[in-house]
């Protein structure tokens, strides 16, 4: 698509200026192209690196639970610890207001820079943290703080890097562009899943506990140096400083929540399947299989990895064909697909409780999740104009995270403790595919395409 693009300008260059030179037009698309590279670089690596120490939190919720929640009951300190990690999810909200604004009233750069050092600070505390035996209830407290600060950080992060992407995208290719966002998400639990399945294959479960969990968090200190660099060297999208030298008549969230109420309301629709799916089935989903399915944690998270990387490669995939289908067949198509399939694949898991059944489930359920979600951060972009566009999608996407996915590993392992049966948490999946379809049908023109 991109050659057929430059040739196409490169004749209709010749034809209005034919003194030209015959290499200037090629010399300009590829730098035309060069660009858009960098842009998709910048949101992927920033991206990955910044969910990657928001979720890997996740991927040690055992081990946490036991070195800062020790209860006496194994149940009751993993609920402790992945409430903690849905405690994250509630300065998201926060983050959305405060730094989707800053990223519609000072700049894609500017807000999208402070998330990425904001969630460096939080990761460090989690991996120098003292444990329970160190500091006693200054230890859970300490993780807590760092999980809002996480949290508020992650709040901002959807919003601009979404806006950031599909203002950057050619005409015609948004879809594809946006969908990156959720590539590089999926890529960055990919990421903590291997971190996950290699240190439990190679340190014993003392080693593990006593200092393996904190390496991940170590890791993830790079985020600073590296994502605020390649993130401050990139350009403010055309679009958005066109909009923003014409004058903002009121601030990005009175504006947002005075002209686009509908929009967001359609967009917290949008976002419900999409963070319920992801955070079952590939983040909650390793411990699911270690607790309820009794798989050995390595063997849960490689196949977790397996289904991760199946997302990262169909995002972008299902993001470019909805440029040339549209978004609502797609999403509409996949929510579907997924209201239908989540009880009899949680049916299947616990029937058939083995790696192999576990592996070919979140394959799956990977191409329902890359259908869906690679047409949704295009869809949703494009229901603000560039002024608000930061704003109304971190606001309606993070209240969404914030009520029905961060505490989805929370209310999955609540219902099976509850109810004493290991299918309950495919009603919770049913019921976001629904509310999803719901809020996709009734949304009609709200989901329409805006420069």
């Amino acid at each position: 698509m991109k050659n057929i693009d430059a040739a196409a300008l490169a004749d209709a260059t010749s034809n209005l200026a034919p003194l030209s030179s015959s290499h200037e037009v090629p010399v300009q698309a590829a730098r035309t192209q060069d660009a858009a590279r960098r842009t998709i670089l910048a949101a992927v690596i920033g991206n990955t690196l910044e969910w990657f120490d928001f979720a890997v939190y996740g991927f040690f919720a055992l081990t946490i639970s036991r070195l800062f929640f020790p209860t006496g009951d194994e149940t009751s300190s993993l609920l402790l610890t992945v409430a903690t990690f849905g405690v994250g999810f509630v300065m998201r909200p926060v983050g959305a207001v405060v730094l989707g604004a800053l990223g519609d009233s000072r700049g894609r750069k500017a807000a999208l820079s402070t998330t990425i050092m904001l969630m460096a600070l939080g990761t460090a505390m989690i991996g120098f943290a003292p444990t329970y035996a160190d500091a006693g209830l200054w230890a859970p407290a300490w993780i807590v703080l760092a999980r809002l600060i996480q949290g508020f950080s992650a709040g901002g992060e959807v919003g601009g890097a979404t806006a950031f992407l599909v203002e950057h995208a050619p005409k015609g290719r948004r879809g594809y562009f946006a969908s990156w966002q959720q590539a590089s998400q999926a890529g960055a639990l990919l990421l903590g899943s291997v971190f996950g399945a290699t240190l439990t294959d190679v340190l014993t479960p003392e080693q593990l506990q006593a200092w393996g969990w904190r390496v991940p968090f170590l890791f993830g200190l790079i985020i600073g140096p590296v994502g605020w660099y390649i993130r401050t060297r990139t350009q403010e999208p055309e679009s958005f400083r066109q909009a923003r030298a014409a004058g903002q008549q009121a601030s990005p969230l009175r504006q947002a929540l005075g002209s686009y109420r509908r929009e967001i309301i359609a967009g917290f629709g949008v976002t419900i399947v999409w963070t319920v799916c992801t955070y079952f089935f590939l983040v909650y989903m390793p411990t699911y299989a270690v607790r309820t399915l009794k798989l050995p944690q390595s063997v849960s998270l490689w196949a977790n990895g397996a289904g991760l990387m199946v997302l990262v490669v169909l995002a972008p995939f299902f993001g470019a064909l909805s440029d040339r289908i549209g978004r609502r067949p797609l999403l509409i198509g996949f929510a579907t697909a997924i209201l239908v399939l989540a009880y009899p694949a949680l049916w299947l898991l616990t029937a058939v409780p083995n790696p192999s059944t576990l592996t070919i489930v979140l394959l799956v359920f990977a191409v329902l999740i890359a259908g869906f979600t690679g047409p949704a951060p295009a869809a949703m972009a494009e229901l603000y104009p560039p002024q608000v566009r930061s704003t109304g999608l971190s606001i309606a996407y993070n209240f969404a995270v914030t009520i029905f996915g961060g505490f989805a590993p929370f209310i999955a392992t609540a219902l099976i403790a509850r109810t004493g049966n290991p299918l309950a948490p495919a009603w919770y999946v049913v019921f976001a595919a629904a509310a999803s379809l719901v809020a996709l049908l009734a949304a009609g023109s709200a989901l329409r395409n805006r420069d």
